[in-house]
């Protein structure tokens, strides 16, 4: 009843949206279950890395236009609203690689869910529509702020007032999307870009995602400290240490996330 299914492969955890008669558009029960799945890979020590793709012919079309035909006063809608804009940052700050495979179309706020990802392996057949005007609205969630920090004002003015859908090479070649891949290739490019990341040590990656995300709202001087301080927790990790005997040794590290 979700919409979402889960799936466990050793230590990735596949999200996959699935309402595909909806375009796997985000309802409430599809939000309260995406929500509590992140929570518990984020709790989880044998969870290290997540993907998140949709079922179908679509990524995700955003939020159910059922929610619009709602009668709403503006405090109510803000609170609703605010659920969704909840599950976008979640996968921003939760410190485990989250990797969006779009195998499709994505628009709404199922754009801003593959935009907040770590990394965004999309399939030749994903497309990007940036059509909030279409029903007298703006991209929420984070959508034009989160937009102009990933691909800068210019492009982000191109995107959202010059009106044009983007295939997967033009999102591509915007900087929206990590790479594009045939489409038979999509989770299996998403699983080796996680394999990677599994190389390096899990707290290492988490400050760094959280830093990175950071210092995109800071000044240098907040940011320099920040950086500062968690070097300083870093340098007293287990991992940490490995890596030192491992470099001295010239073996690969065996990180435990300790």
């Amino acid at each position: 009843m979700s919409g979402l299914r889960i799936e466990r492969e050793g230590g990735v955890l596949l999200l996959t949206l699935d309402r595909p008669e909806r375009r796997n558009a985000l309802d409430e029960g599809m939000q309260g279950a995406l929500l509590g799945a992140l929570a518990e890979a984020e709790a989880d020590r044998s969870v290290r890395g997540v993907v998140i793709t949709g079922s179908g012919e679509a990524f995700s079309a955003g939020g159910d236009l059922s929610r619009f035909e709602r009668e709403w006063d503006p405090a109510g809608f803000r609170a609703h609203s605010h659920e969704l804009t909840r599950l976008v940052s979640t996968i921003e700050r939760i410190e485990k690689p989250v990797v969006a495979a779009i195998n499709g179309l994505a628009t709404g706020a199922g754009t801003q869910l593959a935009l907040s990802c770590d990394l965004r392996v999309a399939s030749e057949r994903a497309r990007f529509l940036f059509r909030e005007g279409m029903i007298g609205l703006i991209p929420s969630h984070g959508g034009c702020v989160r937009l102009v920090k990933l691909v800068g004002l210019a492009r982000a003015r191109d995107i959202l007032l010059g009106g044009e859908d983007l295939d997967a090479e033009a999102a591509f070649r915007h900087g929206l999307v990590t790479c594009v891949v045939p489409p038979e290739r999509l989770l299996e490019e998403a699983r080796e870009r996680l394999g990677r990341i599994f190389l390096r040590a899990p707290q290492s990656y988490g400050l760094a995602k959280r830093l990175l995300y950071l210092s995109a709202s800071v000044d240098m001087e907040s940011g320099l400290f920040a950086e500062s301080l968690a070097q300083s927790l870093l340098v007293q990790t287990e991992d940490h240490r490995e890596g030192v005997r491992a470099a001295r040794e010239r073996r690969a590290p065996e990180f435990e996330g300790r």
